[in-house]
């Protein structure tokens, strides 16, 4: 009885010390790299058959023992996971219980316009193209913004995603970035700002956007715009032309571009264009709502990135000559 109770123990040790190796012992795979993907409700059971279709070399039976034994199969998360050659049944566990999914990242540059925006979604790694084939009515209609222009519509800023997400789903985050940095704007504008909508806001921060070389001049930026919308004057600005000319600009403006009307063409168009140009970040929407007191109408590039800024036409001439018609 005595030997009978020996042998057991020492089985007892022997499976216990092979099961401890197991749970630290790297798993095979069938590539450098495999993709796990976990549906919500996804059973322990079939997760541990999911695991070994996926390219791990496991039996399922022992990786499901494991799961219930663990004590924290409940708290697996669903989610894409990427599994490396540091895989054990232990780090597995651990990986989905923390939800460590495998991100990847995509940004949205300050100053994009959508056609820009749409490039570098379906260029993102392992980003589903659900939209590459939708029209931009398409798209918005799915995002429940039906007959809004998606210019300027989303946040610019850097968004990860798990392996297998869709471009519409980094859109939406995008799109709800975009209308609480807009709220939070229009709720701090100035008083008697000539900006009837968060939509005019919007629109007039883009402009400052693509206009502004150094971050400081904003405000003035803005100021100027604003000071022109106030007196009924043209806005007169680029970067609206250029947008309107939209693939035929070949990085040249023309003095006939100018005189070529469009819907963006403020050469031609009194007010703000019907829609934003670009994508613009917070400090261009608090600029916009927060414009430096100045009572400047016009600016000119210096060449180094800041601008000049003038109240008076005779002034702005002076500094055109000086900054930008020099031998």
């Amino acid at each position: 009885m005595r030997a009978l109770l020996v042998v057991l123990i020492l089985a007892a040790a022997a499976l216990g010390g092979t099961v401890y190796w197991w749970l630290d012992a790297p798993l095979r795979l069938s590539a450098p790299t495999v993709d796990l993907s976990i549906e919500p409700g996804t059973s322990p059971r079939a997760l541990a058959q999911d695991v070994q279709d996926a390219g791990v070399d496991v039996n399922p039976y022992f990786l499901y023992a494991w799961f219930r034994f663990s004590g924290q199969a409940r708290g697996i998360k669903a989610g894409s996971y990427e599994l490396d050659a540091s895989l054990t049944p232990r780090r597995l566990l651990n990986k989905l219980v923390r939800g460590e999914e495998a991100l990847r990242a995509v940004t949205l540059v300050e100053g994009w316009n959508w056609r820009q925006v749409r490039a570098a979604l379906a260029r993102a790694d392992q980003l589903r193209g659900d939209t590459r084939e939708l029209s931009d009515e398409a798209i918005m209609r799915l995002l429940e913004r039906p007959g809004v222009a998606p210019e300027g519509r989303f946040f610019p800023d850097t968004y990860t995603y798990s392996k297998g997400s869709t471009d519409l789903a980094v859109l939406r985050r995008a799109l709800r970035a975009m209308d609480k940095k807009l709220a939070a704007a229009w709720d701090a504008r100035a008083d008697q700002l000539p900006l009837k909508s968060p939509d005019e806001v919007l629109t007039l921060a883009s402009i400052v956007e693509k206009e502004t070389g150094r971050g400081s001049d904003r405000p003035l930026i803005a100021s100027v715009f604003i000071n022109r919308l106030r007196s009924g004057m043209l806005l007169q600005t680029d970067p609206t032309v250029i947008y309107g000319l939209g693939e035929r600009f070949d990085g040249n403006l023309r003095k006939r571009d100018l005189q070529t009307d469009t819907p963006w063409n403020t050469y031609t168009r009194a007010g703000l264009p019907p829609t934003p140009i670009a994508m613009p970040g917070r400090a261009a929407l608090l600029a916009a709502v927060q414009p430096a007191n100045s009572k400047s109408l016009y600016f000119v590039a210096r060449g180094d990135g800041s601008s000049q800024f003038s109240s008076t036409l005779d002034e702005h001439n002076r500094a055109v000559n000086q900054y930008q018609r020099r031998p």
